[in-house]
């Protein structure tokens, strides 16, 4: 987070951050608000008690046409190991890019839109993310980058009360569903999606039209601004991988234990299986077993353990086991949490191992994902 606010760009929500006094950081390239004057742990319990408003705009929002949505579907099929064209209209999917090892390039959101695929990208990844589909999908399939939209998360419990008042359309929106919504007299594009693991909304914007309903969802009693360090906190509790960090080039989805993201048509033994980057090794990694996997991490005491901590088998002795890739205080939990890889042979629930913390082991349990439970509305 340490680039120099020359280079930084802005989302067109830049200036409403500055009025409501947040701390700004770079991020990805980005000059983003980290935090409000309500502070990170307010910020994240307020979320999960009732709304939070986050700016999200840094993310890569790129439509893919081809001479139907059928077309588009099965092309974008070469990239990801998902079911892209069993897809239904007005429904949304969890995806990532592989590459030729079976490691990860990116994870992504992506969905039908009738006609059209619509894909979110992280911000970091972006400009590779869109290079990687114009290489391998045109001139069959257009790839535009969408630069005149920002993309807001409206999440919690009461995100659909709030969202709701501008049009209560949302209401009957189910998770994962995509719809075109006038709101405040805007056309959004709106998922009932968001990475905090609450029940929300996540809603593109014309730009030049941001800010103005961003003032009307903040005029709301439910409703907070809340920055990147609620957004990485409460993701962390919902055992959401943060690109970079859980999952990179070097992880297997298998390791990953995202698993479930694989649908059945695209296993091995199914009718369109293969044809993705990295199909044998992943394919050989669920035939096989893995050595190593991602397991939520529960340290027992006070003392977060941060990413990089080592892990051991045992209190005294050993080589390491694996580390902790994500980490911090949990505000949910009143205690600390994380996220990291160990051996295949400590991954059970309820096993106990060891983390390093300044040259001390202290005990870890290995805990179920998600650490806070999920309040989707299916």
């Amino acid at each position: 987070m340490g680039e120099s606010v020359a280079e930084l760009k802005r989302t067109p929500l830049y200036d409403l951050h500055i009025e409501l006094g947040a701390k700004m950081v770079g991020f990805a390239g980005y000059d983003m608000p980290v935090q409000y004057p309500m502070g990170v742990m307010k910020e994240h319990l307020h979320t999960r008690a009732a709304a939070g408003l986050f700016d999200v705009s840094h993310m890569g929002q790129v439509v893919l046409k081809a001479e139907n949505y059928g077309a588009a579907a099965k092309a974008f099929e070469t990239l990801v190991p998902m079911d892209v064209l069993g897809l239904g209209a007005g429904r949304q999917r969890y995806g990532f890019f592989t590459n030729d090892a079976g490691g990860i390039e990116d994870d992504l959101m992506f969905a039908n839109r009738g006609d059209h695929l619509f894909v979110v990208v992280n911000a970091a990844c972006k400009e590779a993310d869109i290079a990687r589909m114009i290489g391998a999908l045109t001139p069959d399939v257009s790839v535009t980058e969408i630069t005149d939209r920002a993309l807001v998360a409206l999440q919690g419990p009461a995100a659909e009360a709030a969202l709701a008042r501008l049009n209560p359309a949302v209401a009957d929106m189910a998770f994962m569903d995509f719809a075109d919504v006038e709101l405040d007299g805007v056309a959004c594009w709106v998922s009932r999606s968001g990475y905090t693991g609450e029940d929300g909304y996540e809603i593109s914007i014309p730009a030049d039209a941001a800010e103005g309903l961003c003032r009307k969802l903040l005029a709301m009693e439910e409703v907070e601004p809340i920055g990147l360090g609620a957004r990485d906190s409460l993701r962390l509790e919902g055992g959401l991988c943060l690109y970079g960090n859980d999952i990179d080039v070097a992880t297997s989805p298998i390791e990953a234990a995202l698993t479930w993201a694989i649908q059945k048509v695209r296993r091995a033994d199914g009718e369109r299986a293969g044809g993705f980057p990295g199909a044998d090794r992943i394919y050989g990694d669920l035939a096989e077993g893995v050595a190593r996997k991602r397991v939520g991490l529960a340290p027992q005491g006070r003392a977060p353990m941060r990413a990089g901590t080592q892990l051991f088998a045992e209190a005294e002795g050993g080589d390491p086991i694996g580390e902790v890739t994500s980490g911090g205080f949990g505000p949910t939990l009143n205690g600390p949490v994380a996220m990291g890889y160990v051996g295949s042979a400590q991954a059970s629930p309820g096993t106990e191992i060891f983390g390093e913390v300044r040259g001390k082991r202290m005990p870890v349990t290995v805990a179920k994902m998600p650490l806070v439970p999920a309040n989707f509305k299916r």
